[in-house]
């Protein structure tokens, strides 16, 4: 049969599809690029073309979730009903439902970023997801702040300490998805709960609002990503 020849983004995305396929499916450590390409029906050539290694696919997968995740929440983001408290904690929520319906394929994801030996690229990938955020949650604080909600004099810079706070998550999610594959829901769950609230509480003091303005956390949410099957 003569080749078939599609354009690198059509590959490109192909080979995304069939690796997240069979990450969420079997895991990362027990996929191959040969796994990949089987799957894709492409050459060993023809990935290294287009990535440089399996974990430079990872990150491009990562990348795109985030990309994907924050498309299906810009609605929110440009509801005109909402003012900039509104936005941001429908923002949160929107997040937690994201989080609880691809729960499965995030905690096989999280549990291979969070060993010691991929620190290197959890922070690639961390970089890549924040850059796509940057914008987003700039914007949000500089429209909060022209409404009065926020008192915050640089969005740009509140927003990087927005996003900077979010790396307390790395050792603490690491925790609670051992201790959840331990048993031990019930600790992993409040130690995910109790992060998440004191989370939103330091986003209220560096918005200047009262504790407990912002819903970072929502009972039951911690509980149910831990335990979202399959």
């Amino acid at each position: 049969m003569p080749r078939v020849i599609k354009p690198p983004e059509i590959r490109s995305a192909e080979l995304l599809d069939c690796a997240q396929r069979l990450f969420f499916e079997q895991g990362y450590d027990n996929t191959t690029v040969n796994d990949i390409i089987r799957e894709a029906g492409l050459s060993k050539g023809a990935f290294y073309h287009y990535f440089a290694s399996k974990e430079a696919l990872l990150e491009a997968l990562a990348t795109r979730l985030a990309r994907d995740s924050f498309t299906e929440l810009q609605p929110v983001l440009n509801d005109p009903s909402l003012d900039g408290l509104g936005r941001l904690n429908a923002l949160f929520a929107g997040s937690r439902r994201l989080n609880v319906e691809l729960a499965p394929q995030l905690r096989k994801t999280f549990f291979v970023l969070f060993r010691p030996e991929n620190l290197a690229l959890f922070h690639r990938v961390d970089q890549a997801t924040r850059e796509l955020a940057m914008p987003i949650i700039t914007d949000l604080l500089r429209k909060g702040s022209e409404e009065g909600i926020f008192d915050v004099p640089d969005p740009e810079a509140f927003a990087e300490m927005f996003l900077q706070l979010r790396l307390i998550f790395r050792d603490v999610m690491h925790r609670a998805l051992l201790k959840a594959e331990q048993g031990n829901i019930d600790e992993a769950a409040r130690l995910l709960d109790d992060r998440l609230r004191l989370y939103g509480i330091a986003i209220d003091r560096l918005l200047k609002l009262p504790d407990g303005t912002i819903e970072a956390a929502q009972p039951g949410f911690a509980r149910a990503f831990l335990e979202a099957g399959p």
